[in-house]
């Protein structure tokens, strides 16, 4: 909470991506006395802007000014002993994209509320996907229905493991035999959109699809062992495996 009202104090157009996802990082790390893999960033700060639906966050050297007219979604974690908290809210200054952000919220709670033990995940989907699309926004004097993302997903979480074993869909249809357990954690996620941008929700169908430069890198959780032969590789595993583990990193994090 200290670090949402902070960075929602000090967010306005013209500030520079980098400064703002390395300004928060290290608020983080002073508010949680970070300390290696026992406490810490739980994965690179997401700035996600406009059709951008997440995970992106500035390599080093990006340039990219937060914009008047720019809608971000700010994607942040903290950890303690691999116990992850996944936090994330909206920022837009021009109050024409308010109806957007309100769905979001609504659908958002609308997925809590559902959430419980013994809650079948689909039921929560539907539960999103319901709210979420009772919303319209008016754009260039148009109309639009917003819509869920298909593809996207919240998540379960486990120790040092962002995405746990559990999907958390968005619409209806979805994760039908899947139920929540008693001592899971999740993350209840939602994702609105406009659909206006065929390139990234499939011409108003309300799908993503992969595409810019990668910012974001982490471990295989489940994989085995595998003999590196590469006296340069195996350097490079050592070095995440001591900095973060399993944990997402980027190129601005130290090695």
């Amino acid at each position: 909470m200290q670090v949402r009202q902070y960075m929602r104090s000090i967010i306005k157009p013209g500030i520079s991506m980098t400064y703002m996802c390395e300004t928060l990082e290290d608020t983080v790390r002073m508010l949680i006395q970070a300390k290696g893999l026992e406490a810490g960033i739980a994965f690179p700060t997401g700035c996600s802007l406009n059709h951008i639906a997440a995970h992106w966050t500035p390599n080093a050297g990006d340039k990219t000014v937060l914009q008047y007219d720019d809608v971000m979604k700010l994607d942040f974690g903290t950890h303690i002993n691999g116990h992850i908290v996944d936090s994330a809210f909206t920022v837009a200054f021009n109050p024409k994209y308010d109806p957007l952000l309100n769905a979001v919220k609504a659908a958002t709670n609308a997925g809590i509320q559902q959430a419980g033990v013994d809650a079948r995940l689909g039921d929560v989907g539907a539960a999103i996907q319901e709210v979420m699309e009772s919303y319209e926004i008016e754009l260039e004097g148009k109309t639009h229905q917003v819509k869920s993302i298909r593809n996207l997903c919240g998540h379960s979480i486990d120790a040092y493991q962002i995405h746990g074993g559990k999907s958390v869909p968005t619409v209806k249809g979805g994760e039908q035999g899947v139920r929540m357990e008693e001592g899971e954690f999740f993350a209840i996620e939602t994702f609105g959109s406009t659909g206006l941008d065929a390139t990234c929700c499939g011409a108003g169908k309300g799908y993503v699809h992969e595409d810019l430069e990668c910012s974001h890198y982490m471990k295989n959780f489940g994989v085995r062992h595998v003999p590196l032969r590469l006296p340069k590789a195996k350097q490079l595993l050592g070095v995440i495996d001591r900095n973060f583990g399993t944990l997402a990193f980027c190129k601005r994090h130290d090695f």
